[in-house]
């Protein structure tokens, strides 16, 4: 966790600072009508890669040694429609509803070797992000900014039920989560739009597994003492 905190931090610094990096020779602006208006609109694409992070159950592994996992991370998608207001200059109020998709893999090792059992849990989620955005100066058409807020989900295929014979459920994640988000962005004035390239981080407040265990998978559950979700986004926003 410690080293992605890092890692994002290095990236908005870089970012905040990028008009000095790139000098300061002057081209022809593009217009930016849609961005000097009050409240302006549009919708944004992107890409997820979701992820959990884990706090193993340090006292079921010293009685059965069974360790849970990320497997892997696999991308998603996300679709938004973005409403913004800008009280000030350098300031927007974002609000940024839409919905996502995503899986994460989950699996154990037993005493230190990976064991024959995997758990995906996928997610399709209903989002409302509000956001705060700050923008530095613009550069010719270019403008570093940096945004934070919170993000309530809820995941439509979470807490599944039923227990399919070819894929049993050993876990179930819950429905609602609140998120804060993080991240970093550089607009780009084009000749009639706006096109806005981020990079996000969300983590989870809530320990998302469920407390119910699955009749015959015990041990699975009872090796994860909690487990909170963390969400990458990469998105184009079109304005």
């Amino acid at each position: 966790m410690r080293y992605r905190l890092s890692f994002i931090l290095s990236i908005l610094i870089l970012i905040l600072f990028q008009g000095n990096l790139l000098g300061q020779k002057q081209k022809p602006k593009n217009e930016s009508w849609y961005d000097d208006k009050l409240l302006h609109f549009g919708f944004s694409l992107g890409f997820n890669a979701m992820d959990f992070d884990i706090t193993p159950s340090e006292e079921y592994y010293k009685v059965d040694s069974l360790y849970p996992e990320v497997a892997r991370l696999n991308p998603g998608i996300n679709i938004q429609i973005v409403t913004d207001l800008r009280p000030a200059n350098h300031l927007d109020i974002r609000f940024l509803p839409g919905v996502s998709f995503g899986q994460r893999n989950i699996r154990y090792y037993k005493n230190q070797v990976l064991y024959n059992v995997q758990q995906r849990l996928e997610s399709s989620f209903l989002e409302f992000p509000l956001l705060l955005k700050y923008k530095g100066n613009r550069l010719n058409n270019v403008r570093p900014y940096v945004v934070a807020g919170l993000n309530y989900r809820y995941d439509l295929a979470a807490k599944k039920e039923i227990i399919p014979a070819d894929r049993p459920v050993y876990i179930r994640i819950k429905r609602p989560d609140l998120y804060y988000e993080m991240g970093a962005g550089l607009d780009f004035y084009l000749t009639y739009f706006k096109l806005s390239v981020e990079l996000k981080m969300s983590n989870g407040l809530r320990n998302v597994i469920v407390n119910d265990v699955p009749a015959g998978f015990e041990e699975y559950r009872h090796a994860i003492e909690k487990m909170k979700s963390q969400i990458w986004v990469l998105s184009f926003h079109f304005e």
